[in-house]
């Protein structure tokens, strides 16, 4: 039990370091000895869940592919019912992200019944900066994962209001830390806004959010639209 506990644990460091490390950076990050760690990730290798990089990193295998897509498919079965009450609600796409790598992965979601209306599909990554979801799942890590992972991305802006600082991102994640929802307003796209809210007790980071266009979504809306994003939220938390 306890071999298969520190192999889940390296697994975790790996997919939150970007999918690979140096097997010292993996003893020094998991606390194992670093004859310890040899060990375990050589018995994932030898069965495909890790894999050896050239230079003498390591990084996810292929073995964990077909795991991670039943899990995702199986999530989003589960969280369809949910999310497309919401959408009835709202009357805005609504969709649920969670942490993978860099960036935000969209594992389930239902799109508004406008004809002009956001778009997302499941598969679809965000950036973790500008985005409701992106910034929800920042506000859920301690400070020096949030500074480890963005160290290795730069803060792109992609509209005047995309926030391009970290000093301003941190100031915005412990905004959203305080309120418990995010706003993304017009920073990852002109015309767009989302809401986002995170879903209590996930393995990993998730964040609910809802996106529309600016002229519907207003400002004023968002008020209204907060609590049920976290009703919803609660709802998740039977299929996560």
């Amino acid at each position: 039990m306890q071999s298969l506990t520190r192999a889940f644990q390296l697994l975790e460091l790996m997919a939150s370091n970007g999918g690979s490390m140096a097997l010292s950076e993996l003893s020094h990050q998991s606390g194992l000895p670093l004859p310890t760690t040899y060990r375990v990730v050589n018995s994932m290798v030898s069965e495909g869940y890790v894999r050896r990089l050239q230079e003498r990193g390591y990084a996810l295998g292929p073995r964990l592919i077909g795991l991670g897509a039943v899990a995702s498919r199986m999530l989003g079965a589960c969280a369809d019912p949910f999310i497309e009450e919401l959408v009835e609600a709202v009357g805005e796409t609504a969709g649920v992200a969670a942490l993978d790598g860099e960036s935000a992965a969209y594992i389930a979601q239902a799109p508004s019944r406008f004809a002009m209306r956001m778009s997302i599909e499941v598969g679809h990554r965000s950036p973790l900066h500008c985005t409701a979801a992106g910034k929800v799942i920042l506000a859920q890590l301690p400070p020096s994962q949030v500074k480890h992972l963005l160290a290795r991305t730069e803060l792109q802006r992609y509209t005047p209001r995309t926030i391009s600082s970290f000093p301003e991102l941190k100031e915005e994640l412990a905004t959203v830390a305080k309120q418990g929802f995010a706003v993304d307003d017009g920073e990852s796209e002109k015309g767009l806004r989302s809401i986002a809210v995170s879903v209590p007790e996930a393995p990993v980071p998730m964040a609910l959010s809802v996106l529309g266009p600016d002229s519907r979504l207003t400002i004023d809306t968002v008020t209204a639209i907060v609590p049920l994003l976290h009703s919803t939220a609660a709802k998740l938390m039977t299929c996560v």
